[in-house]
């Protein structure tokens, strides 16, 4: 019954869990149940006429307040468990020898089984082991000396007062024994109750994590996150990237409150936020007032080139009915490129998704050099449109590190040319004859 000792559990000032508030609670309880119910048997006994020696009675009750007050002022509950799980045990066989025999004490060595039962609820099941093996030892022995020295008879205490206290012994302990174990099972089910209300707590707010993730980073990288994986870099032979810059919006900041700038972008790239979701697309960032988007990440779509650029008509025309942007002569030019970048997550704490490459470089170089509510694409992305979107003829620019470029201005769809050869990119009607591409 040797029991173990760790410094956690002895260090003064350790926060206790809930269930450890629960066991030290429940052998508190039944420590002052046990000494109150000494005396109250030693009266009752002295009431009836039956009198022997209160030494067992007294010193039980001198050692379990002593350890009480020692657990007060060192808060060691190992000790203290120890200390009174031996009282429960021993001070019951002592009692009944001390009478004479398991007749005459009506049967006082029942309320021993608090050591073990003690054991279960104040410590664990393993540490009850021993307790209860010392119990059945201990009464086997009890009886065997019964049996050996015949003691079997009343010992002069009358049979009705026997008869009475085998009674009261019996209806004492099963009371305590149900009790316990009643508060016991109540108390867990509370801890179990708040452990779910903050299991339910926890996978709420596990969720609203995941869709900050999912909300920044793509789908199939987010998952690859969640899933620990370690460094992400991936190389891509072939996407569609897209700029998106406002206009004129540098200056309008100095015309405009912080609350009123945020909020306008804000508005406007949640409606980017709902195309690029709509098309199909993976929004990689917003540098300022610049709107980074790239389709081809996955190989869900094949015609991310298409979805790039209806999203990119569709942005146009977000901006330009938008009253407050309208109202400010706020424009959009957009920049579209084709080809094979790098992609990958950086930083620890604040995750970053980015592109990188030439083709990068190039979509953000044709936004730059695009006009209000202009298109410019480079000549991969000219080729695999020019059949479904009118294009202005090609012009040459110059960029920076790469030297000279085609680039193509984007004008409309195909099927949304007029009579006259006038195109508006925002509500046309059907073609009526077939255009002529660039």
């Amino acid at each position: 019954m040797a029991q173990h000792i760790s410094s956690q559990e002895i260090k003064p000032g350790v926060l206790d869990s809930q269930e450890d508030k629960l066991r030290k609670s429940l052998l508190i309880f039944t420590a002052a149940f046990m000494t109150f119910a000494v005396m109250l048997w030693l009266a009752i006994y002295w009431a009836m006429g039956v009198q022997f020696s209160s030494n067992v009675p007294l010193g039980y009750q001198l050692i379990s307040v002593g350890s009480l007050l020692y657990y007060m002022r060192t808060r060691n509950f190992v000790v203290f468990r120890f200390i009174q799980l031996s009282l429960f045990l021993f001070a019951p066989f002592i009692m009944q020898w001390s009478m004479g025999s398991s007749v005459t004490s009506s049967g006082v060595t029942l309320w021993a089984l608090l050591a073990p039962i003690g054991a279960l609820v104040a410590a664990n099941w393993r540490e009850s082991i021993p307790w209860f093996f010392a119990y059945i030892v201990l009464t086997a022995v009890s009886g065997f000396f019964d049996y050996m020295l015949g003691n079997g008879g009343s010992g002069g205490i009358p049979m009705n007062t026997i008869g009475l206290f085998f009674a009261l012994n019996f209806a004492a302990m099963s009371s305590i024994l149900y009790f316990l174990v009643r508060h016991f099972v109540i108390e867990t089910e509370k801890i179990k109750e708040q452990l779910d209300r903050q299991h339910a707590l926890l996978a709420e707010e596990q969720k609203k994590s995941e869709r900050v993730l999912f909300n920044v980073l793509p789908s199939n990288i987010a998952e690859r996150l969640k899933s620990k994986e370690g460094l992400i870099a991936d190389g891509y032979a072939d996407v569609t990237v897209m700029f998106a810059d406002l206009v004129n919006f540098t200056q309008l900041t100095e015309q405009m409150s912080p609350e009123q700038m945020v909020g306008l972008l804000n508005e406007l790239f949640s409606e980017f936020d709902e195309l690029s979701e709509k098309f199909g697309l993976e929004k990689i960032k917003t540098i300022g007032d610049a709107y980074m988007v790239v389709g081809g990440l996955t190989r869900d779509r094949q015609d991310y080139a298409h979805d790039i650029v209806n999203m990119a008509l569709a942005i146009i025309e977000c901006v330009a009915r938008h009253p407050l942007a309208a109202k400010l002569d706020l424009g959009v030019h957009v920049g579209i490129a084709t080809g094979p970048v790098v992609a990958g997550v950086i930083g620890t704490k604040r995750f970053i998704y980015d592109l990188w490459g030439d083709t990068v470089n190039i979509a953000s170089r044709l936004t730059d050099d695009a006009k209000a509510g202009h298109i410019l694409t480079d000549k991969l992305t000219y080729n695999r449109l020019r059949h479904d979107f009118l294009f202005e003829p090609p012009c040459v620019m110059n960029i920076k590190g790469k030297g000279e470029m085609v680039s193509y201005r984007l004008v409309t769809r195909a099927d949304m040319q007029d009579i006259s050869g006038k195109t508006n990119i925002y509500q046309l009607p059907p073609k009526d004859s077939a255009p002529a591409t660039a």
